[in-house]
């Protein structure tokens, strides 16, 4: 019998999605909703600020930041599979119109991403404060994947929506949340890893934080439109053909 989860790597849907699910949690990170407040989520998680975080040692910069990013992570991955599971019931037949209907939505998380629809421009976040530093890291990354920002809301919404098509599961909404959490979660820790150097970085990111939120919201309209007008299907079954013809799963 086949492996069921290299089945599941292996079929069209969710290769197509693992790097659209990465991209989006990177254009997430340097969005003008995150990426200003590393050096404040930095100071947080470690209880230290100004000269004081600049002087401390990697480590315990990097287990703040990596207490933080499995926090967010967590509540990402718990509502990924929530979402896949209640998806099994709306997918089921997995019917062309589905598939356009999600991407319609997709193409609208697009717009809210570069500033449209201004009703989902307000923050909504739990405002309890966690205690300061590494014990604390944790719980504000829960804080922080429990929260709706116009810069991540939109991106993770559309990678959850892209999750159902081609066949929905917990497992695969649970997975594709994993990948997101890493293309968000890397930054900051590669920032954490090298700090000044970082710093330059996020300056220069900061400078084009307009273009950086066009592009991000033009991706998730152009990744709408393919799912919309049938592209996308066509590529998924594309490569279900190639991997069933070309490629022997493991036993």
């Amino acid at each position: 019998m086949n492996s069921p989860f290299a089945e599941a790597i292996l079929s069209g849907s969710l290769l197509l999605a693992i790097p659209v699910a990465l991209l989006a949690g990177l254009v997430s990170f340097l969005s003008p909703c995150v990426l200003p407040l590393v050096p404040g989520y930095l100071g947080y998680v470690t209880g230290l600020s100004g000269v004081d975080l600049q002087k401390q040692k990697r480590g315990r910069m990097l287990a703040g930041i990596g207490l933080f990013v499995l926090g967010f992570s967590v509540i990402f991955v718990l509502l990924g599979g929530a979402f896949g599971q209640l998806g099994t019931l709306i997918t089921g037949s997995q019917n062309a119109w589905i598939t356009q209907l999600l991407g319609v939505l997709v193409i609208i998380m697009g717009i809210v991403f570069m500033g449209g629809f201004s009703w989902l421009q307000r923050d909504a976040k739990i405002h309890a404060k966690p205690p300061a530093g590494l014990w604390g890291a944790p719980l504000l990354g829960l804080t922080f994947g429990l929260g709706w920002a116009p810069c991540i809301g939109p991106t993770y919404s559309a990678v959850q929506l892209l999750s159902l098509s081609g066949g929905s599961s917990a497992a695969k909404g649970a997975f594709l949340a994993f990948v997101y959490s890493l293309g968000l979660g890397i930054p900051f820790l590669l920032i954490a890893l090298a700090l000044r150097r970082g710093m330059g970085v996020m300056a220069f990111f900061r400078k084009h934080r307009l273009a950086i939120q066009r592009t991000g919201g033009g991706i998730l309209v152009v990744l709408g439109l393919l799912m919309a007008t049938g592209v996308w299907g066509a590529w998924v079954t594309g490569l279900q053909y190639w991997f069933q013809t070309d490629v022997k799963l493991p036993i």
